[in-house]
């Protein structure tokens, strides 16, 4: 019975080193490189869902039209981490996409862009409602798997 004392105690020693010498690196790297920590990081970013309804005649210029943009974005802007559009399976003139940016300034940027201007002001008489809804992320820790778990 005491062999096994001393095994968890010198296993629970080493495992409190480990985590020690990890909360310090971390510690160190966001003193010394102004590295956050990825909670951090993501609190900043601005999360938004846009609801759409789209005129049924004009649905696949749309469409053709938002998937352009949305991977002009992605592809062009390092703020843009996600503009993900789809439409519901009932009602397809029902869009939603799912916006992710870093931050305000990344989205501010975004809305100035050439591709930005081209699909607002070309889809703007096919929409017929619009709203926007901010949102927080509930585990943003989480959030950075999602993406890693697609393949290109």
């Amino acid at each position: 019975m005491e062999a096994l004392i001393n095994i968890d105690t010198r296993y629970s020693t080493r495992s409190f080193r480990k985590h020690l010498l990890f909360a310090f690196l971390s510690f160190l790297g966001i003193v010394v490189f102004g590295l956050q920590p990825a909670a951090a990081q993501q609190s900043q970013m601005m999360i938004r869902i846009a609801e759409i309804e789209i005129e049924p005649a004009a649905l696949e210029e749309y469409k053709a039209i938002l998937k352009e943009e949305a991977a002009a974005s992605v592809k062009l802007e390092p703020g843009v981490i996600s503009i993900f559009p789809m439409y519901s399976k009932e009602n397809p003139t029902s869009v939603r996409i799912l916006e992710i940016y870093a931050d305000r300034a990344a989205y501010e940027q975004h809305l100035k862009t050439s591709h930005f201007q081209k699909y607002k002001t070309g889809t703007a008489s096919m929409v017929k409602s619009l709203k926007l809804v901010d949102m927080n992320a509930i585990d943003p820790v989480t959030m950075p798997l999602l993406f890693k778990k697609l393949k290109e």
